[in-house]
């Protein structure tokens, strides 16, 4: 019963992830296209709170629920078991920055908006960071998902 419960905890923390961030990049991403510090800062404000409520205790949740399935189910430190934890380790590497970015283009854009003026450059800079810093992230997920159902390598 145990393990079914830990198994499902996993499962839906790592959709809750998962999901989370691939909605909160699109959303991000879809009000950097408008190039409007308005939408910009709020849409960002509603990312970083995402990020607080839902990414970091997933985060948590993931390796302790994960490396407690796998020592269960006798898997030991398997090469996917390695493999995914390497991944999972890449993602979070890339993912801690991100909220750092996150947080200072909110602010960025935050202080733009209430001026009225446009966002600066450095504005431009980090989100282009932020941009490339979830392409291995999104992959290394992929790979995590692709490796826990196919149990290889």
């Amino acid at each position: 019963m145990d393990y079914l419960l830990i198994k499902t905890l996993h499962i839906i923390s790592a959709t809750i992830l998962f999901g989370t961030g691939l909605g909160t990049a699109y959303f991000l991403w879809s009000a950097h296209r408008t190039r409007d510090p308005q939408v910009i800062a709020a849409v960002a404000q509603h990312v970083v709170r995402a990020d607080w409520i839902f990414t970091a205790p997933t985060v948590l949740i993931q390796p302790i629920t994960g490396i407690w399935l796998a020592s269960v189910a006798g898997y030991g430190w398997a090469g996917w078991v390695s493999w995914s934890l390497a991944l999972f380790t890449l993602a979070g590497l890339c993912w801690l920055p991100v909220v750092l970015l996150q947080i200072r283009m909110r602010n960025t854009a935050q202080r733009a908006a209430q001026q009225s003026r446009p966002l600066p450059p450095t504005y431009w800079r980090d989100a282009n960071i932020w941009f490339y810093l979830g392409i291995p992230a999104f992959a290394a997920m992929i790979g995590v998902f692709i490796l826990m159902v196919f149990k290889h390598v």
